[in-house]
């Protein structure tokens, strides 16, 4: 995320660290109905094979799907944060284990921290104790990426070598700090988000002009999780800032059906 600088100083430091902290805490909170990479550059549009409804309709009905079967998974992230302004340049890291235990629990340990502690605490943690609070199941359901939560617009169709070829316009259809309007890629085999580029449906704090998020996903197995989050803002009072987070390393339990043949296919059995 951006905060851009302007002529106007801040007239103290608790001030412009006020209105940082403000502008990356919310800034990743991109949400669809289930944990679900970037599509190459896209080629000209082409009429597409399917309409929006049955775009959207299949997309809804996979996502169930994936968020059903997804029983639990580990992995890893870092989270960075760069700002350059007014006082100073600051940068603060974190590095937090992740367990997801369907349907709704997330477990986080930080493995390792550096920085300046008011960013790490006020920033870096909060965006994980956020990801925890949007995890309980009556937010979950008010973010579900459906035709609830938002209406969807403007299908293109730009074939594209991973798949990636739906583009779709979505808009809340009411202000939520987890919802987001803008444009989603999917996958015209999965039916799956691939990448979003979008802003929050709802500015978080007042010291933010403009917020600009862009994420991605990989397929991992049957499923699609999260590969990186950037967030740009403006903020205000000057500054600039860079939210960045990265998601590896991910660990997934063999498919319920391959268990079952191996245990009963054992000696013994």
């Amino acid at each position: 995320m951006i905060l851009y600088a302007h002529t106007r100083s801040c007239s103290a430091v608790g001030l412009c660290r006020y209105g940082l902290m403000a502008a990356l805490l919310l800034s990743r909170n991109v949400s669809t109905s289930s944990e679900m990479f970037a599509a190459a550059a896209p080629v000209k549009s082409s009429v597409p094979p399917m309409t929006l409804s049955q775009v959207v309709d299949t997309l809804v009905a996979r996502n169930m799907e994936r968020a059903r079967d997804l029983r639990s998974y580990e992995g890893r992230r870092t989270y960075s944060v760069v700002y350059r302004g007014f006082p100073d340049d600051l940068h603060a890291t974190m590095a937090v284990d992740v367990n997801y235990e369907a349907p709704d629990t997330k477990q986080f340990k930080i493995t390792s921290q550096s920085g300046p502690k008011f960013l790490v605490d006020r920033v870096l943690k909060r965006l994980v104790k956020s990801e925890t609070d949007a995890q309980r199941n009556q937010t979950r359901k008010a973010v579900d990426l459906n035709q609830q939560n938002y209406n969807f617009s403007d299908l293109e169709y730009q074939p594209a070598a991973d798949g990636c070829s739906y583009v779709v316009t979505v808009e809340p259809r009411k202000p939520n700090k987890y919802l987001y309007r803008g444009k989603i890629w999917i996958n015209d085999r999965d039916f799956a988000v691939c990448r979003i580029q979008a802003q929050p449906a709802k500015n978080p704090s007042f010291w933010i002009t403009s917020t600009s998020i862009a994420q991605t996903y990989e397929k991992v197995g049957e499923f699609w999780l999260p590969q990186k989050n950037k967030s740009v803002s403006s903020i205000r009072l000057g500054g600039r800032a860079t939210l960045t987070i990265q998601y590896q390393d991910y660990k997934l339990p063999p498919p319920i059906a391959a268990a079952h043949a191996s245990l009963t296919s054992a000696p013994g059995k």
